[in-house]
């Protein structure tokens, strides 16, 4: 995305792209800085609380943020249920939410390769969104995510889930590991 588009894109990337260890590491957070994208620690509480600030302070000094809603890459291809975050920067900053849905990139970098493969990428931008509202007000930052995850479905055609993309990763892997123990017993 940040090709096609005619502004500089700064993503806010989680911080274990900038701390990994040995060779590879060093290279994945040489290859971040150099694309000019930001770490934050999302683990929660205050350190939560310093990312949304940080794409506040970006936002106030006129750059283009990217942000993926959901938080994480989808395990599956399914669109989860968006963070709040989004909504409170959208609604502290007054900047347009332009929401996008990308094609192929699971194909490109399936999940734990380093090395993309050259593909065409599908990009469809909607339309800017603009929200005003109570920050404080949960209810409010839900709605408002939750309407922006739905234009998101919309121009994606992917299934949405009502459920955090992170829990489904949880699930995920849970039933992998049964069906991993499963097929040993079966084995032995």
């Amino acid at each position: 995305m940040p090709l096609v588009v005619p502004r500089k894109v700064t993503f806010l990337a989680k911080s274990e792209y900038f701390t990994s260890p040995g060779i590879k590491g060093f290279i994945k957070k040489i290859t971040f800085i150099a694309l000019g994208q930001v770490p934050v620690d999302r683990s929660g509480g205050r350190r939560s609380e310093a990312a949304l600030l940080t794409g506040l302070d970006l936002l106030a000094s006129g750059a283009c943020i990217g942000i993926y809603p959901e938080g994480t890459r989808s395990p599956d291809g399914k669109l989860y249920k968006g963070r709040t975050g989004i909504a409170r920067m959208a609604i502290e900053s007054g900047a347009a939410i332009v929401p996008v849905a990308m094609f192929n990139t699971a194909e490109i970098q399936p999940t734990g390769k380093v090395v993309p493969k050259v593909q065409r990428v599908e990009m469809i931008f909607g339309e800017p969104l603009y929200y005003k509202g109570d920050t404080s007000d949960l209810k409010v930052l839900r709605e408002i995510t939750d309407e922006i995850m739905n234009k998101i479905q919309e121009i994606s055609g992917q299934e949405y889930i009502d459920m955090y993309a992170s829990e489904a990763k949880l699930i995920i892997m849970k039933k992998r590991r049964e069906e991993a123990k499963e097929k040993k017993r079966e084995e032995g």
